[in-house]
């Protein structure tokens, strides 16, 4: 087995042979698949359940699923949870059902659409998986009506 690291320094399916724990932080980092979903503004009632909405942080592209300022996010969104292996337990509830950290967290495999497993990071814009263009800023909608846009989630 090849322990090899690729010239971006990332090895061949590390999420597959390596604990969380264990990861580089370009790894780590590789693990997200863009889609945009932790990102979305979150309700929870007081029984835990948490709802999805469409409204989005202040710092989402909406196109493109990134954060505009993400090396410095949290000069603008100080509440902004910073997941690692050691916060990703805690913070499973809300993450997407389909979030890599959730699924390589729980053993399971990478969906085919992930970028690590396609290679293209539009694959997850092209599956539909990802809030492009289906997520509004949350700017435009006052918090007393996030309820108003619950959703689904894209899966």
């Amino acid at each position: 087995m090849s322990t090899s690291i690729t010239r971006d320094g990332i090895r061949p399916e590390f999420w597959k042979k390596t604990p969380l724990e264990d990861l580089g932080k370009l790894e780590w980092e590789a693990l997200c698949d863009g889609c945009g979903k932790c990102c979305l503004n979150k309700l929870e009632d007081d029984d835990g359940t948490v709802e999805l909405t469409r409204v989005a942080c202040r710092l989402l592209d909406t196109e493109s699923c990134l954060c505009t300022q993400y090396p410095i996010r949290h000069q603008f969104v100080p509440e902004c949870i910073v997941l690692t292996p050691k916060t990703l337990e805690d913070n499973m509830y809300w993450l997407p059902k389909t979030c890599a950290y959730r699924l390589v967290f729980e053993g399971k495999d990478l969906e085919p659409w992930h970028p690590l497993i396609s290679g293209d990071p539009s694959t997850v814009h092209q599956a539909g998986v990802s809030m492009a263009g289906k997520a509004v800023p949350e700017i435009e909608v006052h918090e007393d009506d996030w309820e108003d846009h619950i959703i689904e989630e894209p899966t």
